[in-house]
């Protein structure tokens, strides 16, 4: 992968690590699928190889990313789901061809064929989405707490208080800013 790229932000949960691939969005906004050969590289690394990807293909991925964001946001704060968003992730998920196989360890992955293409990807993307918004599988739907990213990630820890998609990045960032205003305030407890 391209160094002039940002790191991807790779969670357990397919769907919301999908959305990942835009984060700070209530800040200064990081796209790390800016490029059809980027997009490829998220798949890659998620278990969804393709072989090539298009700028209408991509633009396809963005707009499932965005639709599955919006409703996973509705989701966690127990709102209405967004028709738009709600018809994007139903025709990615219809219009994807893949496979679910068991693994020898007992897990699911899902398999492309040798032909796929990027809308097989984003059909498995939007299935998984799909599992989460509606409540299938054990865990909720909540928002970082970070006042500049508000991603929507899935929470599975045993007591569902999970406050961060990610704590080494959102979680360090607002701990460290928590430490520096104190030290501000009480400059004398750091000697």
């Amino acid at each position: 992968m391209c160094a002039a790229f940002p790191d991807f932000r790779l969670g357990t949960v397919l769907s919301t690590s999908f959305t990942g691939t835009l984060s700070e969005r209530h800040g200064d906004t990081v796209e790390r699928i800016p490029t059809p050969h980027r997009l490829i590289d998220w798949l890659a690394v998620s278990g969804l190889s393709v072989d090539s990807c298009t700028t209408d293909q991509l633009d396809l991925a963005r707009e499932l990313r965005e639709s599955i964001h919006a409703a996973a946001t509705a989701a966690a704060i127990k709102d209405v789901l967004p028709a738009s968003a709600v018809q994007v992730i139903n025709d990615c998920s219809i219009q994807g061809q893949a496979a679910a196989v068991l693994t020898p360890k007992g897990q699911r992955r899902w398999q492309l064929n040798s032909a796929s293409c990027v809308e097989d990807a984003l059909g498995v993307i939007a299935a998984d989405a799909i599992s989460i918004i509606a409540g299938e599988r054990d865990g909720k739907l909540a928002l970082c707490a970070s006042p500049t990213c508000r991603a929507a990630f899935f929470d599975t820890s045993q007591s569902r208080t999970r406050k961060w998609c990610d704590m080494n990045t959102c979680g360090n960032r607002q701990k460290k800013a928590r430490f520096n205003a104190n030290q501000r305030k009480n400059p004398r407890s750091a000697e």
